[in-house]
């Protein structure tokens, strides 16, 4: 896996299977007909923008890429065929002495459990932390989505605490599980983690 921006456009990053890049209005179609093909797979967990007017707003949100933005968003491709896979954010992006983010993630079916979303939020990842200088990235997951805590415990996210009533989605209030991954366990990690994906792929 190739964890780097491209040559071509440093904001399009590259793997082997998958490759991110900023949402654009061009991608509202796909996006909104993935996200009602996939509301059964997202149920209570998130609430991806399913409407034209949603998805505007998301890609005003998150379609700038630069040391200055609040928000940075990747859309994840197959590369086979530009396949929608999902979707990886940072939110709340903090400077000075914090340097820190929150990241969400989802896939969107049909491609879920094929691993493209592994390979994409490490691409993101190594964004994250190189071009982007963070030292903290927060993933925040509901304990009964078993997908979503298997993915960031895959990636080498430490556990850091729990959460009660923590977001309120579709109307509740839910209870949480804090990850937290720090640069420098990124730097320790990373090279294992390529070595697991590429792996997982051969198999």
């Amino acid at each position: 896996m190739t964890i780097m921006p491209t040559r071509k456009n440093p904001a399009t990053l590259e793997g082997n299977r998958v490759h991110l890049r900023p949402p654009r209005r061009s991608d509202e179609h796909a996006f909104v007909a993935q996200a009602a093909r996939s509301r059964a797979l997202h149920r209570r967990w998130v609430q991806p923008p399913d409407t034209p007017e949603a998805f505007a707003a998301y890609v005003q949100r998150y379609r700038r890429l630069d040391t200055s933005v609040r928000h940075a968003g990747f859309v994840v491709l197959r590369n086979d065929d530009n396949a929608l896979a999902g979707v990886v954010n940072f939110s709340e992006i903090v400077r000075g002495a914090f340097q820190s983010a929150y990241v969400g993630y989802y896939a969107f079916a049909p491609l879920a459990g094929d691993g493209y979303m592994a390979e994409g939020f490490a691409l993101a990842l190594e964004f994250a932390f190189g071009q982007m200088k963070l030292h903290r990235v927060e993933a925040n997951v509901q304990p009964a989505n078993r997908r979503s805590l298997a993915l960031v415990e895959r990636l080498g996210f430490e556990r850091e605490g729990y959460s009660r009533r923590y977001v309120k989605i579709g109307g509740r209030w839910r209870d949480h599980v804090r990850f937290a991954m720090l640069a420098e366990d990124w730097a320790r990690q990373r090279a294992e983690i390529r070595r697991g994906l590429a792996a997982a792929q051969k198999s």
